[in-house]
């Protein structure tokens, strides 16, 4: 389980000044790696936080993408997602529950655009939609 303490040394590392608001979000993210919406955020927090609001969990997490902290994903036409995990990897989506899991250890090289290439990339997303094993069981 990460602390608070481990919270506010990432935040620094990423040059974001530790608020309450910002390691609350940062602390929920680190011990829920689920790719939660910004509405999951916002739900888990509010009870110990009463005073917190929707927009600030929004502009705290938008803040958290653009310093390069936490990766946002699109993964369907409803909510971004948020994930803390910012190394390279994929996702697998169940059709059914919905959840969103680590796909890691792919052949990087197989997804890369021929050398010449007139694009200039800064990211990749790869996911996966399907049916997880549990869903599949049922």
């Amino acid at each position: 389980m990460y602390t608070t303490h481990d919270s506010h040394n990432y935040l620094k590392q990423y040059s974001i000044k530790p608020s309450v608001q910002r390691t609350a979000v940062m602390d929920y993210l680190m011990n829920n790696r689920t790719h939660p919406t910004i509405d999951e955020i916002y739900l888990a927090l509010v009870p110990n936080m009463p005073t917190l609001s929707k927009t600030t969990v929004y502009n705290t997490l938008d803040l958290f993408v653009e310093k390069g902290a936490v990766r946002s994903l699109i993964l369907d036409e409803k909510n971004s997602r948020y994930d803390i995990d910012i190394s390279a990897h994929a996702h697998f989506i169940c059709r059914s529950c919905g959840k969103v899991h680590d796909i890691f250890n792919l052949e990087a090289s197989k997804f890369q655009l021929p050398i010449n290439s007139k694009f200039s990339i800064d990211a990749v997303e790869i996911s996966y939609m399907g049916f997880c094993e549990e869903c599949k069981q049922n």
